[in-house]
């Protein structure tokens, strides 16, 4: 019978160079540590875009009593980031290029009496693996789980992508379902025998047995039980037994799920018949001082906070996720869509490594009942959408999916300055969705709705979803939030519009915040906050929900509560200041210092109360039987611990003129351009800002983030300017604040 067991504890670790084919890891300076690991845990998520990209070192002995006689030993990595190659003895035995599947090596040949086993990964800069140019930390290490695996030399086939040698297709037709099971084998035949066993809980379903020479069977379900997303997420268990002169040798057991889907172009998604809005988060997975070497229980907690949101989708960015994670999901009856980081920058010798992840995504999730989308790409058209090799990469891949998987479709997730006249591209994959910033890096919030109007009126048969969408909020706060201030305001703002916009289209086939959580990007420097990307909803820490992750709750979940936002905003210097409550139920009443100051209802969710702000206030929301407090005090100076540290002063909102018919820094670059004045006041500044964000100085904070902005379109990279308003553009080149004012008063001239 074969056998698999964990095989992370006392390994040995160093960064220092050593030539493994000599037989020297006896050398260098090595510590020993337990898996999950990874050497970016810090580095990767200070800033500074300086984290350590190279070739480190995991070395372990392994006796050969340790593994069974007679069995055949695989060593199996469920994630080396990004490539690796795996030693015995000093002789290599493996490759792998690709850092978020699982990958396996039989190193029986290998093997004496006593072995060394080292692993050489290196996440090292390269023109050849996914992904190189994107907004996230890569993280390097060996930061999932290792396992050993004896088997007999007749057994489940183990060298095969990764794959788990079993594929589960169900397919509903009325009330009962036809289930077809393969199961790929080695060294089997007409002389061993197969078993399939359905089982739903403890009872057994149907068994057939058949030859070892037929690995595809079809078994009937009657009455079968829907998998039912968040209502009803039922899962059945395939059982497969390989059976040698009567003894099992070798099993495989995989759960799925029956259901039925479609995307309509008018109307959205529909899950076994039914409307099912698919209005959800993405996620990246790393946490603080660990990266991506999460155990299960963060995995499962990440998991529980998405339910408690009441999402029904996930977008995993940017690349493979934890079975543990595709597990949860299959149980809480989340709406996938997986994908592998072919992302930003398209690297003519990278296309056989799309090929390779691509067909580790699918064959290693093809049975998880959670997963309905393969996604082709990412923002991969940063430099233009009419590259031919681009194109025929994403030609292979969606070809290549839909032969390999004919149950579910293909997506990807387009960048927002992609022009929606790219037909060539555009209309590759089953469905599309943009990852659109309006309001948030340029543009302005009313703007998202329209524009998905716009595609869907040029692409009536195109569904279209929004795959990306958010604004980042740190820890500053304001009285009067506007775009680009990092405030938690802001950022609930921002996201009440957006809800209201999209969630009220049903062509709008799915959204995807992002993100989820906070999360490392090392080039990063914004918001007063190094080497972080702050869109999340929750924190980096998952210890803290902002604002709008309520926001999201009051329209997803069915959990009454009631939540009054801006807690952390203690002080506060206006005479009268806003309350904001939100709240999934129907009527809120707010108390402040223990009187009532009315009852308020509001269709989206959303309430606001104005309050006198004298001395100290302690508020109490109520709705229903749940209530929430916070307090507030007047202040007569706003507190600086409260805004955003930028360099030079801060420009508060009072101080920037803006005389009625005129332009100010308020404005829009485009609204600004397309006046013969504003363009000829602006012009010159634009080309001054081009220029050093594509040749950033080597002390300039934002180097990396400029570096990757450089590789964009340059016709891209300017319409995006256009939408940002003067003062945000500013902001990114920090320009001094007597310049920004100086600048305000020239435009403050011109007449719009």
């Amino acid at each position: 019978m074969s056998k698999k067991f964990t095989w992370n504890e006392n390994w040995k670790f160093t960064k220092d160079a050593v030539t493994v084919s000599d037989k020297t890891t006896s050398a260098g300076n090595w510590e020993t540590l337990d898996l999950p690991h990874t050497w970016n845990g810090e580095d990767g998520q200070d800033g500074g875009s300086d984290y350590y990209r190279g070739t480190c070192y995991y070395a372990k002995n392994l006796s050969k009593a340790e593994v069974a006689e007679g069995k055949e030993v695989y060593i199996e990595f469920e994630a080396a980031n990004s490539s690796a190659e795996l030693f015995v003895n000093g002789e290599s035995v493996a490759k792998h290029d690709g850092g978020y599947s699982t990958w396996r090596a039989n190193i029986t040949p290998y093997l004496k009496d006593e072995n060394e086993i080292v692993v050489a990964v290196d996440n090292a800069p390269n023109d050849y693996v996914y992904p190189q140019n994107a907004d996230f930390t890569f993280y390097g290490g060996l930061y999932r789980k290792v396992s050993l695996i004896l088997v007999d030399e007749t057994r489940f086939d183990l060298d095969y992508y990764g794959s788990p040698a079993i594929k589960v297709t169900p397919e509903v037709t009325g009330d009962d379902a036809k289930i077809t099971t393969e199961v790929y084998l080695t060294n089997a035949g007409s002389t061993e025998e197969l078993v399939f066993t359905i089982t739903d809980g403890d009872t057994v379903v149907d068994t057939v047995t058949v030859s070892a020479d037929k690995t595809e069977v079809e078994q009937t379900i009657t009455n079968v039980h829907l998998w039912n997303g968040r209502k009803d997420p039922h899962l059945y268990t395939m059982h497969a037994e390989l059976k040698k002169n009567g003894t099992v040798v070798d099993e495989r057991s995989t759960r799925f799920g029956c259901r039925t889907f479609k995307v309509d172009p008018e109307k959205g998604f529909f899950l076994n018949g039914e409307h099912y809005p698919l209005r959800g988060v993405s996620r990246h997975q790393d946490r603080p001082h660990i990266g991506n070497a999460l155990t299960p229980e963060m995995h499962e907690e990440d998991a529980k906070i998405i339910y408690e949101l009441g999402a029904t989708t996930i977008r995993l960015a940017h690349y493979q996720h934890d079975q543990h994670f595709y597990d949860m999901c299959d149980e809480l009856g989340f709406v996938l869509w997986a994908e592998i980081p072919y992302i930003s920058v398209h690297m003519p010798n990278g296309r056989e490594n799309t090929i390779s992840q691509m067909k580790e995504l699918v064959v290693q999730n093809y049975n998880h009942a959670s997963i309905f989308f393969w996604g082709l790409s990412n923002e991969i058209t940063m430099k233009g959408a009419k590259d031919p090799d681009l194109l025929e990469n994403h030609h292979i891949l969606n070809d290549m999916v839909h032969e390999m998987d004919k149950t579910r479709l293909t997506t990807m997730a387009v960048i927002s300055m992609c022009d929606i006249s790219e037909s060539q591209y555009i209309e590759i994959p089953d469905l599309v969705s943009y990852n659109q910033y309006l309001g948030w890096y340029g543009g302005k919030i009313e703007e998202n709705g329209p524009f998905m109007d716009s595609f869907h009126e040029m692409y009536p048969n195109i569904p279209i979803g929004m795959s990306e969408y958010g604004a980042e909020a740190y820890k500053w706060h304001s009285s009067h939030p506007e775009q680009g201030d990092y405030s938690e305001e802001y950022q609930a703002h921002y996201h009440e519009e957006l809800i209201k916009q999209l969630y009220t289209r049903d062509f709008v086939w799915a959204t995807h915040v992002w993100n989820m959580f906070d999360f490392a990007a090392d080039a990063r420097d914004e918001g007063g906050c190094k080497g972080m990307n702050n869109k999340g909803l929750v924190t980096f820490d998952r210890k803290y929900k902002k604002d709008s992750f309520y926001a999201y709750k009051a329209w997803l979940s069915d959990e009454p509560f009631v939540h009054l936002c801006s807690k952390n905003y203690v002080e506060r210097d206006e005479d009268v200041t806003t309350v904001k409550v939100y709240s999934n139920l129907p009527e809120v009443e707010l108390f402040v210092n223990g009187e009532s100051v009315g009852k308020q209802t509001a269709e989206d969710h959303f309430f606001t109360f104005e309050v006198k702000n004298v001395g100290e206030t302690k508020l109490v929301a109520k709705a229903g039987d749940c209530e929430d407090n916070a307090t507030i005090k007047k202040v007569d100076e706003p507190n600086p611990d409260y805004r955003m540290p930028v360099t030079g002063d801060v420009i508060n909102w009072f101080e920037i003129t803006a005389p009625e018919g005129y332009f100010s820094i308020n404005d829009t670059m485009g609204d600004i351009m397309a006046n013969p004045e504003g363009q000829k006041l602006m012009g010159g500044l634009m080309a001054k800002m081009q220029a050093g964000n594509q040749n950033p100085s080597d002390d300039d904070p934002q180097k990396g983030m400029k570096e990757l902005a450089s590789q964009i379109d340059p016709a891209a990279a300017q319409k995006m300017m256009m939408g940002f308003t003067v003062k945000r553009m500013l902001g990114f080149g920090a320009v001094p604040k007597e310049q920004v004012l100086g600048i305000n008063a020239m435009l403050n001239k011109i007449k719009k």
